[in-house]
């Protein structure tokens, strides 16, 4: 299979009482199916750092990148049981400087405090065999951050990640999906194998791994959308 989907989630389990952005949020039990139809059909869900032997063009199969943005306790809660049900591995990308806290960066935005993993719950998922990437310290737009600033966040993201899992940190995820030329080379100055982005479509071999494309899983992704998303140039055409 030629293209690699790289799956991004936010949110998994019921949007809360008030909450903007609704589609962020997938239900667990539509998670559920999604995971066990992929692995119906075949499919490997692999962590990005797992993929990338395919995204390089060096492996080739039927695989899927499955990522979680923000480290959401939800995301350890409800989606974790799943994947390790289905045997799929998944990379979740951390706010380093706001463990054990929540979205302060868009709290405001979305009407809603949402719970984020705890150090512990940080160092469970790693256990489990999932993946730890870095989303920045605070989650601030790059692109108007400082030279200084964006070593802080990028550099900084990685040592805290690294010396919190004792494991190598190589995975990143851009804020707001907010990235110039700077950024990524800033990103790849900071010791990053790949980052990716919100720009939607599949990923191919031979793409800029610092510029990845991702598809959306929104709450109104049911089976059939979820699918053709998938296996078709539906969301290359919108990227």
């Amino acid at each position: 299979m030629k293209n690699i989907p790289i799956l991004m989630y936010h949110n998994i389990g019921q949007p809360p009482e008030g909450a903007k952005l609704r589609g962020l949020y997938v239900r667990k039990g539509a998670f559920a199916r999604q995971m066990w139809l992929l692995k119906l059909l075949g499919y490997k869900g692999l962590s990005m750092s797992a993929a990338l032997p395919y995204l390089r063009g060096e492996k080739s199969g039927r695989v899927v990148a499955i990522t979680f943005d923000d480290g959401y306790l939800d995301t350890f809660e409800l989606a974790l049981p799943i994947l390790n049900a289905v045997g799929f591995n998944a990379t979740c990308y951390f706010v380093s400087g706001r463990s054990g806290q929540y979205n302060d960066w868009d709290a405001a935005t979305l009407n809603v405090q949402k719970k984020l993993m705890t150090d512990d719950q940080i160092k469970e998922w790693n256990a489990a065999g999932m993946e730890v990437g870095a989303h920045s310290r605070t989650h601030p737009r790059l692109t108007k951050s400082t030279d200084e600033e964006l070593q802080i966040e990028l550099a900084g993201s990685k040592t805290e990640l690294e010396t919190l899992t004792g494991a190598s940190v190589t995975q990143f995820c851009y804020p707001y999906g907010d990235l110039d030329t700077r950024v990524a080379q800033a990103v790849l100055k900071a010791g990053y194998e790949a980052a990716t982005t919100v720009q939607r479509g599949r990923a191919s071999p031979g793409d800029d791994l610092m510029r990845l494309k991702r598809i959306l899983v929104s709450g109104s992704s049911i089976l059939y959308l979820f699918l053709i998303k998938l296996l078709t140039k539906y969301e290359d055409k919108r990227g």
